[in-house]
Formats: structure tokens, C-alpha cells, sequence
């Protein structure tokens, strides 16, 4: 990640980043995009032509547009002019991912900010910088040292330390979701990827900021002893045995406690309902669920928010071999309740039961969130952009929605559909896996019967599509978005 400071003083010798918005009533001949004030900071005469250059560049102003005017031999040396759009903190994010990826490798650089510039300008530019500079590599995405970070200044008359800490340390959560959700299967097993989980504290970003979270792993003797059959039959069929992860952040006079669940499936086959190829390519990522709740819980101890969070991942690898489980197999959970499996492919459900009934049971918490990239009809469902959102508490929903839209991720709410639950039903088991029909609601409404007493204070995300980008978007690079992590931070931080 780039070095992002705040300097009171600009440096106006090397690249000056200008904010641009659009202009409110542009004149039939004139500029489409102004100058967002910086106060004053800039010579007469350079404003003069950064407003000449922006009629010219038909620039717009929209935000995360860009354009660039060199000036060799002259003071600033480069401009960079960049849309802020609305000037909200979603512009300012994306304005803050089009800056760095058009300084490259290139030289230091200082962003006039306005003058009256707020402390979420500052978070969402500083995010935006730290963002819009990921990329996955080997072996940096194994946790070693990557690239050394460009340095970039911000100017600004404000104290905003705290907001640029918090922007430093969601954005290192989030890379280091990315990271693990990117990293190739051959190398991800459950045990490597519970390893990196539980060493996460000491990534960059992360480690000598705040609190630590505190991990511990169960491996597959653990899981058996204490019934975990779920995740036990998924990962049956693989060499690489299972583990759960369970990471905490517990501060002295927290009053609430959080548990969030990801699913955590390394790679996914299908298992003996076998994936076609063209689906199987990326089930890389089909831990991102799991990736996004262990990182928030080290942001939420980085930053020491004081509110109790628990996350679990159950690990596992769905392979086809003569221990596969099978379709038509029974599954006994924790806890007790069994169901049959009507598809060995519909598999994430029955490690997120697992972990959701022992959270219940045995950590207690005012709230049950769990994350999953789960099933591929909310993507026919709601797209590419958006996780669908399932919960009965109305207040929770709303907080959810409210936090993914301020940290810049999408979220629709779905229905809990009473009528489709007794498709659950099985002959010979509590329930079924996976009903044939209405999938991701017959999969939220099969993981509710897991939740216990918390059914009315949980929610279900089910991020499958939002967690995977073909192509740089904004703040998303190409591959693993890291979804949740920031929405997960600004929930905490609402009840913080």
C-alpha cells in the first residue's frame, strides 16, 4: 500500500493531484469540470491554465475521471486533475483509487484537498489510495514484503489522523482478504490458510497499530470430537483435512458480542455432483466469506473498537475421491440436527451449520452474521454488484444495508419466505440440504434453522457474486474484492 501522510504545507515542486468536480450549470462553450478550492495553495497563473487545460481535456469531473497536464522545467512539474464527482466519500474513494493508479511507480505526489475538506473526504480518498493500489502477486500475497509503497501527501489544514489510520487499516484487512481469496488452491489447504489466518496480525497495515485479535485453530480431531459433521463430510473426500478458525477481539467493557461466520470451502469440485469445468475455474474463491469475517475481526482489534467480535471459519476442501460424501448421505451437525444431502455441490450451508449452531451454543452473542458465497442464483438474482441480504430483525437489516453503502459495497434485502420452508423437509432427516427450487432463499431459510435461539437477531449475506471482479473497477482490482470486510467495520463501528 502506498505511504499516504497529511502535511500541512504542500509541495508544489514534483505532481500536484488537483480535485475536479463537475461543474453545476456548465455555459454552452465553457468547461464541463472546475477546480474543487484548494485554498489557495496554487500561484494565480497555474490556476489559470488548470482551467484552460480542463475546457480543453473535456474533462467531466465524474468521479475517478482523470487527466494529466506535464509541465517540464516549471513549478508543479505535473498535474493530475481527478473527478470527485458529488464530492461525497464514495467520490473521493474513487478519486483516491484513479490517483494512484495513475502515479504507477512514479514519483511522490501531494493532493490539495478544499479547505474545508471533512474528516470522510479524508477516509474516503486515503481508502480509495490504499484500494486502487492492490495488486496480487507471488510471493508478496504469502504474506512477504511486496513492492516499496509510493509516497503520497495530502494537504490539509485538518487534524485527521484517526481517519487516516482507519483508512490504512480497512484497507490492509481488505488486502489481505484479497490475498488469501486470490491465492491458488495448490497452495490454500485448510491448514495453510487457518496458518496465514491466525498470523495476520503481524501483516503490515495491521501489526503495532492497535489491539490484537487473539486465534485459535481446531483440526480435524477437535471437529470430530465435538460433532461438527457438516464440515466434516465436506471435507471427507480430500487429502487436505479440515479446521475451523476462530479469531476474537474482546475488550475490556465491551457490552456486545458479535460472532460473525464465513464459509470457507478452499476449493470446490462439486464434490460427487461434480461442477462443469467452466464453474470450477475460480472456486478459489470460495472461501471469501470466511476470508472477510477473520479480517475484519484483526481491523476491529487494529483499531480497537470497543465491541466484542468473535469470527469463525470453518476450512474445508470439497474433492471427489472414495471418501467423498455423497448425494443422499445424512448429516448429523453440531448441535444434533442431521439433514440429507440432495447435492454434494450445495456444501457451503452445511459448514456455515456447524459453525452458527456451536456459536450459539457455546460463544453466546447478542448478534449471529454470517458471510458466503454461496449460491450462483443471487448473482441471476441481483447481479455482479450486489450481495443479497437476508434477515427477520428489521434494525439489524438496515444497519447491514446502511454500512455496506457507506464503505462503497452493495447490498439488497430479500425475503425470508415462510412458505418455501417446507420444501425443507425430508423423509428420513430434519431437513434437506438444497431444495430444488428458489435457491438462495431456501439456503438462507435452511441456515435460520441453525441460528437457535438468534434466529430474530441474525443476518445472512450472500456475497457469491460481489466477491469476484473481471476487471479493474474503481476501488476493485481484477480477481478477489475482498467484500465485507469494510461493510463488517462500519457495522462494528456503529455499535462501537
Amino acid at each position: 500500500m502506498p505511504n499516504v501522510r497529511l502535511v500541512a504545507a504542500p509541495d508544489l515542486t514534483g505532481v500536484v493531484v488537483l480535485p475536479v468536480r463537475p461543474v453545476a450549470e456548465p455555459a454552452e462553450d465553457g468547461p464541463a469540470a472546475e477546480l474543487v478550492e484548494a485554498g489557495g495553495a496554487l500561484p494565480a497563473e497555474v490556476i489559470a491554465e488548470a482551467t484552460a487545460f480542463l475546457a480543453e481535456a473535456e474533462a467531466t469531473g465524474t468521479a475517478g475521471s482523470t487527466a494529466i497536464l506535464p509541465r517540464p522545467a516549471r513549478t508543479p512539474g505535473k498535474l493530475i486533475f481527478v473527478g470527485v464527482g458529488d464530492a461525497d466519500e464514495a467520490g473521493w474513494r474513487a478519486a483516491g483509487a484513479a490517483v494512484t493508479r495513475a502515479l504507477g511507480k512514479g514519483p511522490a505526489a501531494t493532493v490539495l484537498l478544499p479547505a474545508g475538506a471533512t474528516g470522510d473526504v479524508v477516509r474516503g480518498l486515503a481508502e480509495g489510495l490504499h484500494l486502487g493500489a492492490y495488486r496480487f502477486t507471488v510471493p508478496a500475497g504469502f504474506n512477504e514484503a511486496g513492492p516499496e509503497p509510493a509516497d503520497i501527501a495530502l494537504a490539509t489544514g485538518g487534524d485527521f489522523a484517526a481517519e487516516l489510520t482507519t483508512a490504512s487499516v480497512v484497507a490492509a484487512a481488505t488486502s489481505l482478504a484479497r490475498d488469501w481469496t486470490n491465492a491458488p488452491s495448490s497452495v490454500k489447504s485448510p491448514e495453510w490458510l487457518a496458518g496465514v489466518m491466525a498470523s495476520a496480525g503481524d501483516r503490515p497495515g495491521l501489526d503495532g497499530v492497535g489491539g490484537r485479535a487473539e486465534v485459535t485453530v481446531r483440526d480435524e480431531a477437535w471437529l470430530t470430537a465435538e460433532g461438527f459433521g457438516g464440515v466434516l463430510a465436506v471435507g471427507g473426500g480430500s487429502v487436505n483435512r479440515p479446521r475451523l478458525v476462530e479469531a476474537s477481539w474482546n475488550p475490556e467493557g465491551a457490552t456486545t458480542h458479535v460472532v460473525l461466520v464465513g464459509k470457507g470451502i478452499t476449493f470446490d469440485t462439486g464434490g460427487i455432483s461434480i461442477k462443469p469445468v467452466a464453474f470450477m475455474k475460480l472456486m478459489r474463491k470460495d472461501m471469501g466469506g470466511a476470508a472477510a469475517v477473520i479480517a475484519a475481526v484483526h481491523a476491529a482489534a487494529a483499531l480497537r473498537l470497543p465491541v466484542r467480535v468473535t469470527a469463525l471459519a470453518p476450512l474445508a476442501e470439497n474433492m471427489v475421491s472414495g471418501s467423498a460424501f455423497r448425494p443422499g448421505d445424512i448429516v448429523r451437525h453440531y448441535g444434533g440436527l442431521t439433514s440429507e444431502t440432495t447435492n454434494s455441490d450445495a456444501e457451503g450451508r452445511l459448514v456455515l451449520a456447524d459453525a452458527m449452531a456451536y456459536a450459539v451454543d457455546r460463544l453466546a452473542p447478542d448478534q449471529l452474521i454470517d458471510l458466503a458465497t454461496l449460491t450462483g442464483a443471487a448473482a441471476v438474482a441481483l447481479g455482479k454488484t450486489m450481495a443479497a441480504l437476508f434477515s427477520p430483525d428489521d434494525a439489524l437489516a438496515t444497519a447491514l444495508a446502511d454500512a455496506a453503502e457507506a464503505a462503497g459495497e452493495r447490498t439488497w434485502r430479500m425475503p425470508l419466505a415462510d412458505e418455501y420452508a417446507d420444501g425443507l423437509h425430508s423423509d428420513i432427516a430434519d431437513l434437506y440440504s438444497a431444495p430444488p427450487a428458489v435457491g438462495t432463499i431456501s439456503a438462507a431459510l435452511f441456515l435460520r434453522e441453525f441460528a437457535g435461539d438468534l434466529r430474530d437477531r441474525w443476518a445472512h449475506l450472500d456475497m457469491s457474486p460481489p466477491s469476484w471482479s473481471d476487471s479493474v473497477d474503481g476501488v476493485l482490482a481484477k480477481g478477489a474484492t475482498g467484500w465485507g470486510v469494510r461493510t463488517l467495520v462500519r457495522y462494528l463501528t456503529t455499535l462501537a
